[in-house]
């Protein structure tokens, strides 16, 4: 790799990588400490892999998701309605949130490209079962133009399937929070799991969703561009 001087440097796999591009810190230090470029990484893929969507991955994104400002934050396919009451709770207003479902995964990608291709989001969350590795590189490609922070939310079981994202934890629940695999990361892998503690909260997504509470804005895939270009 070429340093900023122009010179070349000389990376080991032994050492955790510097990225070049920019990162948002995890708000938890002994993750940042595990991650190259010290947190999250910004214009690329994650992956989070859980065994049930809602184990707590808003939770252990949520300092890096206040971090990002006042930027829109697009969840793409949730698996249930966000909660706004536990979301506001844990301080992601909800005023902030673009919600997009689609009845076709087809969809679904095109409007996730589309968000990250625009930069209009500071976030895009976006829950999926199994995608094509040619969609991945895809999404991943278009991600590379932005600054947004961009997570996909996949099953356990997609831990063994290749992906192109920096970045690939698993997480499970534990009594006071997460306990978080390494998957992937530049840099040598990590045999022990993490134990990250997340602070009890109300709901963030939930099948009974009360009227009452002001829901986040939903878009249509087709009208997705219009929206997050606006």
């Amino acid at each position: 790799m070429y340093s900023e001087s122009g010179g070349i440097t000389l990376w080991r796999a032994s050492q955790l990588a510097r990225g070049r591009g920019r990162s948002v810190d995890t708000g938890y230090p002994a993750l940042s400490a595990e991650l190259p470029g010290g947190g999250w990484p910004l214009g690329a893929l994650v992956d989070l892999l859980v065994q049930q969507a809602g184990v707590g991955e808003l939770r252990l994104l949520q300092p890096a998701l206040s971090a990002l400002g006042q930027r829109p934050i697009a969840l793409v396919q949730p698996p249930h309605t966000p909660d706004g009451l536990g979301l506001n709770y844990i301080g992601v207003p909800v005023a902030q949130l673009l919600r997009v479902n689609a009845q076709k995964t087809a969809d679904a990608l095109w409007s996730a490209e589309q968000i990250l291709r625009a930069g209009s989001c500071g976030a895009l969350l976006f829950w999926a079962q199994y995608v094509q590795s040619a969609s991945l590189r895809r999404l991943h490609l278009a991600a590379q133009a932005s600054e947004t922070l961009f997570v996909m939310v996949r099953p356990l079981a997609t831990a063994q399937d290749a992906s192109p994202a920096l970045l690939r934890l698993a997480l499970k629940p534990s009594a006071d929070g997460l306990t978080v695999d390494i998957v992937k990361r530049r840099g040598p892998s990590r045999a022990e799991p993490l134990s990250i503690p997340l602070q009890p909260t109300p709901i963030l997504l939930s099948r009974h969703a009360r009227v009452s509470r002001r829901p986040p804005a939903k878009v249509t895939a087709r009208g997705l561009q219009t929206e997050v270009v606006a």
